[in-house]
């Protein structure tokens, strides 16, 4: 068992804006770039890692083991417990029930190719995600904008906002109400109210200035934002900064897990990182 491959426990030293600092442990290398991190009610972690083309199941004390070979970026599970894939290689959005091959959910708006989705996230059987023409999808789009979608479980692809610049992680509110889009090229977040079909209103510029590349998204069950940009930047749900913290590797995504849903699990370049925290982690309403 290789000292990367192993799900590993390595304590490492973190800096944050106030005199209580946190722990954080490294629990898996030997990613290409890690991502989409999900909890497992299962009593697992799930995580991707798109430059390899696969999703890895992360097991206390057992090897990674591969769960399905896929170029996707962001997962979440729905309302059934299957999970929903943004793969921006294929350009689709997919689901999977743990068996055979993962089925296209989406792949289209109007007749021209998606550009290239990247994280999702579910309330009941909605499922919401982003899709911005990142790397080679910037030379090939056919579509005019960068989108935040909403897609229902009868295959009804809505698209909520068209953006000039691109949306990246994609969360809700503990009620369901409000959805958050990092806003990457503006180091930004911003938030839409839905209503109970889905559809979003009052665009709104939520939170400005953030450290680096605002990437994956999260929400406690407080209300709080977390952001994966430069470390983990948390903020208020009126969009005031409340901690930042330092990791030492580049997050990409985070999402919180463990049986007392207190563990924020970081994805970043070379593994995933896990960060003991008081609040819980949302589990959106519908």
């Amino acid at each position: 068992m290789s000292a990367t491959g192993c799900f590993l426990l390595l304590a490492l030293a973190v800096t944050v804006q106030d005199p209580q600092p946190f722990q954080i442990v490294k629990v898996a290398g030997g990613f290409r770039s890690a991502d989409g991190p999900l909890w497992n009610p299962e009593g697992y972690l799930m995580a991707t890692d798109p430059p390899a083309g696969r999703l890895r199941r992360l097991k206390a004390g057992v090897v990674p083991e591969t769960a399905l070979e896929t170029s996707a970026a962001g997962i979440a599970f729905d309302h059934r417990h299957r999970l929903i894939l943004c793969d921006p290689v294929k350009r689709q959005v997919l689901r999977w029930d743990g068996k055979g091959r993962p089925e296209v959910l989406a792949s289209q708006f109007e007749g021209k190719k998606l550009n290239s989705p990247n994280d999702v996230v579910t309330r009941g059987d909605l499922i919401f995600f982003t899709d911005p023409a990142f790397g080679s999808a910037a030379g090939s789009r056919e579509l005019p904008f960068h989108g935040v979608y909403r897609l229902t479980s009868k295959g009804e692809l809505t698209v909520l906002a068209k953006w000039e610049k691109r949306p990246n992680g994609i969360a809700l509110s503990p009620n369901g109400r409000i959805l958050y889009v990092a806003a990457s090229d503006e180091r930004a977040v911003r938030a839409y109210d839905l209503d109970r079909s889905g559809m979003a209103t009052n665009e709104r510029l939520l939170i400005t200035g953030i450290r680096g590349v605002p990437n994956g998204l999260a929400v406690d069950e407080n209300g709080s934002i977390y952001v994966a940009c430069e470390g983990v930047a948390i903020y208020s749900p009126e969009g005031k900064q409340l901690r930042f913290i330092e990791i030492g590797d580049p997050p990409t995504n985070l999402a919180f897990g463990d049986a007392d849903y207190k563990s924020l699990y970081v994805s970043a370049r070379s593994g995933v990182y896990r960060i003991r925290v008081e609040v819980r982690g949302a589990e959106a309403k519908e």
